[in-house]
């Protein structure tokens, strides 16, 4: 019994470091791969989640898990996400850790190079257009790919606020009469 509860201080080491490894990895191909490996989920890429975390969960536990162990990788996980948290907030971190915003239309042009480098098809952008209420490509403003790999959709119309697209990359792109600066300029 004791041996499905309890474990050694050496293992539990290495259940924290083996816990904080996969982490990191997983955070760096997330990084590398980009934003989109996380973004909305089709059937395939749940079935990948739940794939990574057995890999994650059998990694970090060994072959033979106990409470102990678990109850050690949880915590380990929780203070890797909270030195995360912390990271994010230093100079230069959120930069380090987050991906950049990156822009898919500028008015109605669509931009093929940043839909290539953020793994975006354009049916999936058309998808995002029409649950925006989209009727044609007149009616956009901008539309970027968002950090957490979701794509928002700025409407023509009302005059796009500058500030609203400080730090994404492309955001130069959008045409002018469509900024509230050019606005205040008439």
């Amino acid at each position: 019994m004791r041996d499905l509860l309890f474990i050694t201080p050496t293992e539990a080491l290495a259940v924290a470091v083996a816990t904080a490894g996969m982490y990191l990895a997983m955070v760096l191909l997330v990084r590398v791969l980009g934003q989109r490996v996380l973004s909305s989920m089709s059937s395939f890429d749940l079935v990948a989640v739940i794939a990574f975390g057995s890999v994650i969960g059998r990694a970090a536990l060994g072959e033979a898990p106990v409470l102990a162990g678990g109850i050690v990788a949880l915590l380990t996980l929780i203070s890797m996400q909270a030195l995360v948290g912390l990271v994010r907030h230093l100079r230069g971190g959120n930069r380090a850790l987050v991906a950049r915003p990156v822009l898919l239309m500028a008015g109605s042009q669509v931009i093929d190079e940043h839909m290539r480098k953020c793994h975006v098809l354009p049916g999936e952008l058309q998808s995002r257009l029409r649950l925006a209420g989209i009727s044609h490509y007149g009616q956009v403003a901008a539309v970027t790919f968002e950090p957490t790999g979701t794509i928002s959709v700025l409407r023509r119309g009302e005059p796009v606020d500058p500030l609203l697209l400080s730090g994404v990359v492309g955001a130069s792109l959008v045409p002018a009469e469509l900024l509230a600066e050019h606005e205040a300029e008439r």
